[in-house]
């Protein structure tokens, strides 16, 4: 399809269903060490360059949620994959693009300025339910990293959660990358600061959006609610010039 760079690993339909069922098991396997009903973590597939026939094989072996970073590409493959899924924007979100995204996003995970809360809200079909609203936040500093400080999210949040468009639903981060120690450090952050501000601002932010194919478990250790994984699943992408989340 045009726009969509195939992937150079190549899974079948048979390995597709194998790698899911092995991650199932594997985030079962970590709630449960971390004393959690393996039910409470959702399986974000991140589709990610993947071709619609692909989609349309994780969708046949159980996948149900997709995420995808661009909005373009989004917007290519809606009408292409099965009907019924639950769409996710992960990746970084321009203000220009708000007004699609408002079209085709049940959840968007990196909301990142009360500019774009307005704008992706005050474009949501009032007919259709409100986007799920995660705030993302930056623990890393790195500067091509989006999100906001720990320090600024109160306020963020309280924007969020003012706009009829949008259900404040929690928060999401990105650990860094080849470190299981400060990814753990990170994802225990995250969670730390979500409790300190149900507390101070009285908002439920019931939603932990952190793990990716390289540190879920760790993640989900931490308390994560939802993992976006796309490697583990679909196999290795085309190199890119800035890692995403999944």
């Amino acid at each position: 399809m045009a726009g969509v760079t195939e992937e150079r690993a190549i899974t079948t339909a048979g390995e597709i269903a194998e790698r899911l069922a092995s991650v199932r098991l594997r985030i079962a396997g970590a709630a449960e060490r971390a004393g959690r009903d393996p039910a409470s973590v959702r399986l974000i597939a991140v589709t990610k360059t993947v071709p619609p026939e692909r989609i349309a094989e994780a969708v046949a072996a159980g996948v149900t949620e997709i995420g995808e970073n661009r909005v373009q590409e989004a917007r290519l493959k809606h009408a292409s994959v099965p009907p019924g899924l639950r769409w996710h924007l992960i990746g970084h979100l321009q203000s220009n693009k708000a007004a699609l995204a408002a079209q085709l996003f049940d959840t968007v995970h990196s909301f990142d300025s009360e500019r774009l809360a307005v704008a992706v809200g005050g474009h949501r079909d009032p007919a259709r339910d409100p986007i799920s609203a995660l705030v993302e936040v930056d623990f890393t500093g790195i500067a091509a990293r989006s999100g906001i400080p720990a320090e600024e999210a109160a306020p963020l949040l309280r924007v969020v959660a003012g706009q009829p468009g949008l259900r404040l639903a929690g928060l999401m981060t990105i650990a860094p990358f080849g470190d299981p120690v400060a990814a753990g450090v990170c994802f225990r952050r995250l969670r730390e600061l979500r409790d300190r501000l149900q507390s101070e601002l009285g908002l439920e932010l019931p939603e932990l959006s952190m793990g990716m194919s390289d540190d879920f478990e760790a993640a989900i250790a931490e308390g994560a609610t939802m993992v976006r994984l796309g490697r583990v699943l679909f196999g290795a992408r085309a190199p890119a010039g800035v890692a995403q989340p999944g």
